[in-house]
């Protein structure tokens, strides 16, 4: 397989291949001499390839992986695939009704064409501080299903990411799929961020929000995450338990806000200065724990 680069010239040869199992693809990888890099959506990955920033000898093609391009109902929650597009999550109808605060932070990843082709597990893998559908699956309480030479392991999704562009995954370690838990009755859940512009952009601020309440309408139940406010996504066990005990009312809210702030440790860019993601982590808190609220009365 040869490829060209941004300019056109013919770059060496890349081998190709495209096992039918995820052991097997792990096996690849393992035998791999060079530089060797899994494909799925590859939305990121042959934009570097084509700047020069990445020069793999072996692209693993893992789109014909049964395990890794299904969505199921298991144990009475989902187990999705790494390679799945965002398109079919977001149009497979019990897992967006189970989990629409995951399904909103999905349909916010680049444009309708991107998400034709990209995966989550492209989202997670890639470790960005800012990809969106982090603090969502964080605060669903999602796990990955992580296979490699040695095994197979599950691995909490904040617990994915290293920093920025780094993952905790061993070498040759990939994530086959991830596992959202069973819904407890009476529960919401919603993604919220900030950007400048409406779509195609990267997130400022983003916030997961996930509650249960008791049959007496209190929350019992909490996980709250933030994105692109440090060097990787928070799981923030301090806003969560501003909301459990609660109704989630207004003074609940304000210190859920607060705790959010807190939380933050961002930096100053061009998107955005530290004080203002700071700010902007309350507010959004706030709003998608009252998004989360009515979701789990059933209003919304």
């Amino acid at each position: 397989m040869e490829w060209d680069d941004d300019q056109g010239n013919a770059m060496s040869d890349i081998r190709y291949e495209t096992p039918d199992t995820a052991a097997a693809a792990v096996a690849l990888l393992a035998a791999a001499t060079g530089p060797a890099r899994v494909l799925a959506g590859g939305t990121d990955l042959l934009i570097q390839m084509r700047s020069g920033r990445l020069e793999p000898e072996l692209l693993v093609d893992v789109k014909g992986i049964a395990e890794m391009t299904s969505i199921a109902a298991e144990n009475g929650g989902f187990r999705f695939g790494a390679a799945v597009t965002c398109m079919e999550l977001i149009e497979h109808e019990a897992f967006a009704k189970a989990w629409p605060g995951v399904a909103d932070s999905v349909k916010l990843i680049g444009s309708i064409q991107i998400r034709g082709r990209a995966t989550v597990g492209g989202n997670v893998c890639n470790a960005s501080p800012a990809a969106d559908s982090v603090p969502a699956m964080i605060a669903a309480g999602a796990t990955a299903s992580v296979l490699g030479p040695n095994g197979r392991r599950d691995v909490r999704v904040e617990d994915i990411a290293a920093g920025p562009g780094k993952t905790s995954l061993a070498k040759n370690e990939i994530v086959t799929s991830f596992v959202l838990p069973r819904r407890s009755p009476r529960s919401g859940d919603a993604y919220l961020r900030f950007t400048p512009r409406t779509e195609m952009d990267i997130a400022v601020v983003g916030v997961g929000v996930n509650l249960t309440l008791d049959d007496k309408g209190v929350c019992s139940q909490a996980r709250v995450s933030l994105g692109a406010v440090a060097d990787r996504a928070l799981l923030v066990p301090e806003a969560a338990a501003a909301l459990v005990g609660t109704r989630v009312d207004a003074a609940s809210l304000a210190r859920l806000a607060a705790a959010a702030s807190a939380a933050c440790r961002p930096i100053d860019d061009k998107r955005g200065t530290r004080e203002f993601r700071i700010k902007v982590a309350g507010v959004l808190a706030r709003r998608a724990a009252a998004i989360a609220l009515d979701r789990a009365k059933g209003k919304n």
